[in-house]
């Protein structure tokens, strides 16, 4: 087994991970070696780097790690599928593009928590700045940044569905905003995205493609991570196999994980750090009894709202796959429908007027087609994705033996609990009024999904647990903090009682935030490159942003 030796060693090649390494790279002093378990994502892999072609790595063991529930005990028993990258850029090579930060609000329920003050909006707001390049904004927004490597996208909205639906929804006595990452998140608008020129750009374009020629940055695909060694307590590299050959073992002065809310905690299991009573049953041998590892996980669930559309206005007809021959030709011009993802606008409401902030996220799209890329009926349609953001559901992630290449217990718990059940209820309720709006009748042509039979409350909640699916959210199952629960020290994001290993990715939120968490896992990985390094950190932010009922407020 062969031995090197490296300052930094990150496990996983994913959006975190592929951050970091750029950012901790930057010193020409410091050796990064990256450990993706995943494939290279190839210039030339068109199910990557079209936007439109998202449906197709989904469910594909080529790009997918395929994960499943435990059967969920308030879902009739279902276990539902769970699709995570397994390729360079991780989950950002494979996701649905669209930017969405969270509630300034979510950052200051982050601070509340003891040990958490650093981590508020004001704190956080700098490094969002930092790493994107938001080409709508304008350039003296104090909200939104221009010189970071992660292009942003408006999307264009243009077809007439999207008009009518921006419509709608002021109708419903629901809010426009200017932009749902600025001032004021609660509204509907274009959503920012992550490709550029027609091309997905993914953490690995956006961060590790500029920097790959590095001679201080490895890069290792296909290396599966089995498990960290210790010496004591002190974390000094990890093992690894690549295909079927021997361990191998490398040295480091620092182990980062970066593996996301599934992975991290399995690995940091395996390794001997958790509920030492659970690990010692697998048969594992015990290096920390840290009772947090895997517990705390959080996710977001979703349904689609579907109607049909009377007019030929939908992206119906690129369904067909005739046309894939010229869509793709299209493209390679970057024009076409196969250069957009289609989740061009959606926004942020209110299930009732007792919640603090927006705690539903609506998706429009206009096309009636589940996320595998299947259609419930052939003809024109639209729809919109809707769930509740910060569902009180909690569940855990549990390896199931010490055999690194079994996939650990993945347990949500969806709808077990009243708030999210009665939220649920309220979203289908709320959707249905949006979508029933004057703007839309020239094109409604009935609600196909979940259809007029589903009303009452009893009914909703049965559909929803019949056909809810994952917004693929995991997180929050190495949480920061100070309390007994608590994984990593916020100050540090290492793992509390151990030296030399710390968790960058979204494992350790404390609470997922309100929309899709890419750009929260991103925030998270520059913060930590300042952490790790010993930086100075940005000056906290002096922007203020909306709250209902105190229109301006302090962000810091």
């Amino acid at each position: 087994m062969a031995s090197l030796h490296h300052d930094f060693v990150i496990v996983g090649g994913g959006s975190a991970g592929c951050a970091l390494a750029a950012r901790l790279s930057a010193d020409p002093g410091n050796r990064v070696l990256v450990l993706e378990a995943g494939r290279s994502d190839y210039p030339w892999d068109v199910f990557i780097h079209m936007p439109a072609a998202l449906t197709h790595p989904i469910g594909n063991r080529f790009y997918d790690w395929k994960y499943e529930s435990e059967p969920e005990p308030h879902m009739n028993g279902r276990r539902i599928y769970h699709a995570r990258g397994k390729v360079l850029g991780g989950s950002s090579s494979i996701n649905g593009m669209i930017f969405q930060r969270g509630n300034p609000l979510d950052y200051e329920r982050w601070a509340a928590d003891p040990g958490m003050e650093s981590w508020d909006y004001a704190h956080c707001l700098p490094y969002f700045r930092r790493m994107e390049n938001c080409l709508a904004a304008d350039p003296d927004d104090e909200f939104r940044g221009h010189d970071g490597p992660l292009v942003l996208e408006r999307g264009p909205a243009t077809n007439p569905l999207f008009g009518a639906f921006l419509e709608a929804v002021e109708q419903a006595g629901q809010f426009r905003t200017d932009d749902v990452n600025g001032y004021r998140q609660e509204g509907f608008a274009p959503f920012d995205r992550t490709l550029h020129r027609g091309r997905r750009l993914s953490a690995a374009r956006a961060y590790l493609d500029p920097v790959r020629g590095r001679p201080n940055l490895t890069v290792v695909t296909r290396a599966f991570v089995e498990r960290i060694l210790f010496e004591g307590d002190r974390a000094v590299g990890v093992e690894y196999r690549r295909g079927r050959g021997a361990p191998r073992q490398v040295r480091a002065a620092e182990v980062v994980l970066c593996g996301g809310a599934v992975n991290s905690p399995q690995l940091l299991q395996l390794s001997g750090v958790g509920n030492a009573t659970e690990l010692a049953a697998l048969g594992v041998d015990v290096v920390h009894d840290l009772p947090g590892v895997g517990e705390n996980l959080q996710d977001h669930l979703e349904v689609y709202v579907q109607y049909a559309c009377t007019r030929p206005v939908s992206m119906q007809p690129y369904m067909a796959k005739w046309r894939a021959p010229f869509i793709g030709l299209q493209w390679l011009f970057r024009k076409g429908p196969g250069a957009t993802n289609h989740f061009e606008a959606g926004g942020f409401a209110r299930s009732n007027d007792d919640v603090g902030y927006p705690n539903l996220m609506f998706h429009f799209l206009p096309l009636a087609v589940r996320y595998d890329g299947s259609a419930p009926a052939g003809g024109h349609g639209y729809q919109v994705h809707v769930g509740p953001m910060y569902s009180d559901a909690r569940g855990s992630v549990k390896i199931r033996s010490s055999d690194p290449r079994e996939h650990p217990a993945l347990r949500f718990n969806y709808l077990s609990t009243e708030q999210d059940r009665r939220e649920w209820v309220e979203a289908i309720r709320v959707a249905r009024t949006l979508l029933a709006q004057p703007a839309l009748a020239p094109y409604n042509g009935g609600e196909i999904s979940p259809g007029p039979a589903v009303e009452s409350d009893e009914e909703i909640l049965a559909w929803v647990a019949r056909e809810g699916e994952t917004a693929l959210h995991p997180s929050c199952t190495c949480k920061m903090g100070t309390d007994a629960m608590a994984v990593v020290d916020p100050l540090t994001l290492r793992v509390h009682g151990l030296d030399g290993l710390r968790v960058v990715d979204a494992s350790v939120m404390p609470y997922v935030t309100n929309g899709n968490i890419y750009a929260p896992v991103m925030m998270i990985a520059e913060k930590a490159a300042d952490l790790i390094l010993g930086n100075e950190p940005p000056a906290p932010s002096g922007a203020v942003y909306y709250r209902r009922n105190q229109a301006r407020t302090q962000a810091s």
